[in-house]
């Protein structure tokens, strides 16, 4: 039988890391076993579910570059096919239709609670007599179906955490459809997946308590019981789980940031599985071909920015500048810079790539790029701009505006000539002008930036910064 693998996420909020990588393995393991990876959108809450959450976990998925095979299964276009199976668990006798109104559950709730021993349901319904029932029903009762859990035990083995038990006398008869006729999720998720004939069902360990029940109710339908997987949760710095507090948590939130898909699809593979030696930045087919869930760890993994952003500045760095600017050009007009040269960019991408962990740093270490600066690094004033700075700035600009040939070279080899001739250090001069241009003690080479900048805007800002420097320094030292 082909492997058949899903993601089944709720769209009651973004796609998000956790999610994210059950996805990517899901995918892979699909993949390395030339099999189907299935989508299957989770929407039987309807008042928590929204079609703009649909679209925002479809996008994360299409951005990290996840396909699926045959169009996206909604389940909630399958419910009439759940509730027919929560009947025919009754009609073989595994289920039973519960009267109970909530008011008299949460009486024996607070009984249970108050002789602090754990509430159970007592089963009452299950012994009802069809004239009882009738009553009910007569009074206009709504009703529930619970499924009777069996003596025993449920034993499975899961193919990261090994063989797993639960004594069901610790499971409570679990409702299976509710009052309302909606299937609980697993009724649902049984039913989709046999309907789906999934193989392998790969998930987050937190659902490990759901999978006996999922199991018993298999097992009263009489169907195959799909391969457990369940991965590690992703945890915090702080070894508690992810979330909000830890930063961003949504993919499209690392999109928006500027962080590469591919880098980021790397990275989430390697939390909580590895291949087995020393790689890291591995490249998609590579990553197929080593993916094996047997090597799933149990522990929780640790979501570690640092080692993303790393990462990310490898990926940026092996990228072709060319391939890069389809990333770089739409964070620069989302900014409100518009380039209708891309040669430009290009050349901005070329000086900042290896400088940068993420997209979003061209604009925020480079933003002299497409802006004129709007203030000066006060400490790099204090350090670079001398009492003979200004005349030498105007001196050296005059032999600027004679230059024809505005290239690195070029200008090195004349600000170094003029630093010879004035008898003074070539660094002189290198660091006032990257402060007049850039705005920044630190910038990619100088001469590579003046040369991107052109003549007219260099010249410009040098004389910019001429007039306003001397009023920020007297500032900065009174």
């Amino acid at each position: 039988m082909k492997t058949k693998t899903r993601f089944a996420p709720s769209p009651t909020g973004h796609l998000h890391i956790g999610g994210a990588r059950t996805a990517i393995f899901n995918w892979l393991y699909s993949r390395k076993n030339k099999g189907y990876f299935y989508l299957r959108i989770e929407d039987t809450d309807k008042e928590r579910s929204s079609e703009e959450m649909v679209q925002s976990i479809i996008d994360g998925l299409k951005w990290l570059g996840i396909d699926w095979d045959d169009e996206i299964y909604f389940q909630s276009h399958h419910i009439n096919e759940h509730i027919s199976a929560c009947y025919e668990l009754v009609k073989r006798g595994y289920a039973y239709f519960c009267y109970c109104t909530e008011e008299e559950l949460e009486a024996k709730r607070k009984e249970a609670e108050e002789n602090r021993v754990p509430y159970k349901y007592d089963r009452k319904c299950l012994y009802l007599s069809e004239q009882e029932k009738l009553k009910y029903e007569r009074e206009g009762r709504s009703r529930t179906i619970r499924f009777k859990v069996p003596e025993g035990e449920t034993v499975f083995w899961d193919v990261v955490h090994g063989e797993i038990r639960f004594k069901n006398s610790e499971i409570d008869d679990f409702i299976i459809l509710r009052s309302d006729n909606t299937p609980v999720y697993n009724m649902a998720v049984v039913v989709d997946d046999h309907n789906m004939e999934i193989t392998h069902v790969i998930r987050g360990d937190d659902h490990i308590s759901n999978t006996p029940k999922q199991i018993l109710i298999y097992q009263a339908l009489g169907w195959d019981i799909p391969v457990f997987a369940h991965v590690p949760l992703i945890l915090g710095p702080d070894k508690k789980r992810l979330s909000k507090r830890h930063g961003a948590t949504a993919v499209i939130e690392y999109r928006d940031k500027g962080f590469l898909p591919d880098a980021m699809f790397n990275y989430l593979c390697l939390l909580g599985w590895s291949p087995g030696d020393n790689r890291e930045i591995m490249s998609l087919n590579e990553l197929i071909e080593a993916f094996d869930i047997t090597k799933i760890q149990r522990k929780s993994a640790i979501f570690d920015q640092a080692k993303l952003e790393w990462m990310n500045s490898e990926y940026i760095r092996k990228k072709e500048n060319i391939e890069l600017l389809k990333f770089v050009k739409p964070f620069v007009e989302r900014y409100g810079y518009k380039f209708d040269d891309e040669t430009y960019l290009l050349k901005v991408i070329s000086l900042m790539k290896d400088r940068v962990k993420t997209i979003e740093d061209f604009i925020t270490f480079g933003r002299y790029f497409f802006e004129d600066p709007s203030n000066y690094d006060s400490e790099g004033i204090e350090k670079y701009w001398k009492f003979n700075t200004d005349e030498l700035l105007i001196e050296f600009t005059e032999r600027l505006t004679k230059i024809d040939d505005f290239t690195a070279s070029i200008l090195e080899r004349e600000l170094r000539s003029f630093a010879n001739e004035k008898g003074i250090k070539a660094s002189e001069l290198i660091h006032p002008i990257r402060l007049a241009i850039t705005g920044m003690r630190v910038s990619p080479g100088l001469f590579d930036v003046m040369e991107t900048l052109g003549k007219e805007t260099t010249i410009r800002r040098i004389k910019t910064a001429l007039e306003r420097i001397p009023v920020k320094r007297a500032t900065h030292e009174s």
